[in-house]
């Protein structure tokens, strides 16, 4: 016999409540398009970079993010699209009907490959993971425009225990000002500073980090992608000669601080935390954190004291 007591009270009515519905999905229409000789349809209004990453085709990227908008300044991206006079970068240019695309033609190729060697004759890439898979690909000397072309020699910005800057590496991919600004933080802490061939980024005004409007968020460092705002952490391993990716492992697992839920990917070497970021395919984070996800992993790693017998 069931327990009474389990069972709801007849005197308590039972709110009635229509079932929740499920949205319906927008019908995208669908285009056909040819890549590298091979037709396929498109959602309207994908890029010819999904359109191509539906294809396995590796198209190279530089300052392209998927949590982030294109904004087109690196061209390493570009195709062939026929009919047009100049190359499109691939990342931005929305797919049309009919339209014929090629991404490995000599004039593609050529192309790659002057901007990786422009690239590397002025900024350091050695800490860029797909320079030498990119300089291999296409051909590309990265000194054959000297090393100096633009001397972009600086010391390294080393003003508080978190991150570092190090803009002898920056290529103004603008992904960190990006990250500061409407796409995730909101703090607009760093922006560019200067014209032309003097544009750099900074900090408001050029202060201090510690006098800025940084929260430490560490977002720009997430968006990064040749180690121009590096984690401390790193950037000390580096330094030592330890820090070693293929010995490291990423375990997935969720952020203890708050209830929001933010996914972290831990990576680890030799048994201890090295740095955390966050996938950014993730619902609730699409790659960006808060300053205890990115940076507050250190208690993990503090050892107790021993407690002295009585």
């Amino acid at each position: 016999m069931s327990d009474p007591l389990a069972a709801p009270s007849p005197l308590i009515p039972v709110p009635q409540v229509p079932p929740p519905e499920v949205p319906p999905t927008e019908n995208v229409r669908l285009v056909e398009i040819s890549v590298d000789g091979r037709k396929l349809f498109v959602g309207e209004g994908a890029t010819i970079l999904e359109a191509a990453r539906q294809l396995g085709v590796d198209t190279p990227t530089l300052c392209f993010l998927e949590n982030l908008t294109p904004v087109n300044v690196c061209r390493l991206c570009v195709v062939e699209v026929e009919g047009s006079r100049v190359l499109a970068p691939a990342c931005s240019r929305k797919v049309e009907a009919g339209m014929v695309v090629r991404t490995d033609s000599e004039r593609v190729r050529l192309s790659r490959k002057m901007v990786l060697e422009f690239l590397a004759s002025s900024v350091d890439l050695s800490t860029w993971p797909a320079f030498r898979e990119y300089c291999e690909r296409y051909g590309a000397d990265g000194s054959r425009f000297g090393t100096n072309a633009r001397d972009n020699a600086q010391p390294v910005k080393v003003d508080n225990e978190l991150y570092v800057r190090d803009y002898a590496k920056c290529v103004l991919c603008y992904k960190c000002v990006q990250a500061c600004g409407v796409e995730a933080q909101f703090t607009f802490a760093i922006g560019v500073a200067g014209r032309g061939a003097g544009a750099h980024i900074s900090t408001e005004f050029d202060v201090p980090l510690p006098e800025s409007a940084c929260v430490y968020c560490g977002n720009c460092i997430g968006v990064c992608p040749t180690g121009a705002l590096m984690f401390r952490s790193e950037f000390e391993m580096r330094g030592a000669g330890t820090w070693n990716e293929t010995q490291q492992t990423k375990t997935d697992t969720i952020c203890p601080y708050c209830g929001v839920g933010c996914d972290l990917t831990v990576h680890a070497q030799d048994g201890k935390i090295v740095k955390v970021t966050s996938p950014l395919d993730h619902s609730v984070t699409s790659g960006h954190l808060c300053i205890k996800g990115r940076f507050g992993w250190q208690f993990v790693q503090i050892q107790a004291a021993p407690q002295s017998s009585r």
